[in-house]
């Protein structure tokens, strides 16, 4: 098992196991995730299949598997979108409660076998957080909600992220980042985790409990970071989730 799985994915089974008797008999997800593609033109296609094919992959991790399926009478929703300028957004995979096996290994092979479709180049970073905002606050009513945003620069379209903050347009929702970040000077490649582009994230994109941006080194290392991040928040989510929130009332922190 990975560094986050093992001794992480037991004692998420007895948290889960626990907060089965605290929840309403109405409550049927524990969870609402909402992945967030970077499409635009700084995405080659070489870039945009390392990309979804790294999510197919990080989904298929053992560790991944098992904690999304840890409690089966609870289980995660899952919605998939594509993002580019601020006027596209593109629905992937709508809404699924991935209750089993088959219903994951669609989504899996949907991701593995997706073609990539025409974009605009600009990168409307704020539109796509906003879209996902909308899409999770129409979703599936679960005990929490994330939104899991990817990209490689910064935002180059109207809104901006800052114009976003200032009219608490995203208020109440947790904002997690996957940062690509292209460095080929070998000098610099430790300060890929604290560089330009994880700064601007840090500081304009994510909010809320918890919230964190995990660092690629390049689309090559998608898959890696695709999978440590799902670790961290399926392992870390649930007790969140012991406030009872709703997903349907945004406006919670």
């Amino acid at each position: 098992m990975s560094r986050l799985g093992g001794r992480s994915v037991r004692l998420v089974f007895a948290l889960l196991t626990a907060m089965a008797g605290t929840q309403a008999a109405s409550d049927t997800c524990r969870l609402s995730l909402a992945l967030a593609l970077d499409v635009s033109g700084s995405v080659d296609a070489r870039e945009y299949r390392l990309q979804t094919e790294g999510v197919a992959a990080a989904l298929n991790s053992p560790d991944v598997r098992a904690l999304l399926f840890a409690f089966p009478d609870a289980p995660v929703a899952l919605a998939v979108y594509e993002w580019s300028a601020s006027r596209h957004q593109r629905m992937v995979q709508d809404w699924v409660l991935l209750k089993d096996e088959v219903t994951l290994n669609r989504v899996i092979g949907k991701l593995t076998n997706m073609e990539r479709q025409v974009a605009p180049e600009p990168t409307g970073l704020a539109a796509a957080l906003a879209f996902g905002h909308q899409l999770i606050a129409e979703g599936p009513d679960c005990w929490d909600a994330t939104l899991d945003v990817s990209g490689d620069g910064k935002n180059n379209d109207w809104p901006t992220p800052q114009e976003l903050r200032e009219r608490r347009t995203l208020a109440g929702l947790r904002i997690n980042a996957l940062v690509v970040v292209e460095d080929r000077d070998e000098e610099r490649a430790g300060a890929r985790e604290t560089g330009e582009l994880p700064a601007y994230f840090n500081t304009q994109v994510i909010q809320g409990p918890g919230a964190f941006v995990e660092v690629a080194r390049g689309f090559q290392d998608y898959r890696r970071a695709m999978t440590r991040k799902l670790l961290r928040e399926l392992a870390t989510q649930p007790l969140g989730s012991l406030e009872t929130k709703s997903p349907k009332n945004l406006r919670r922190f």
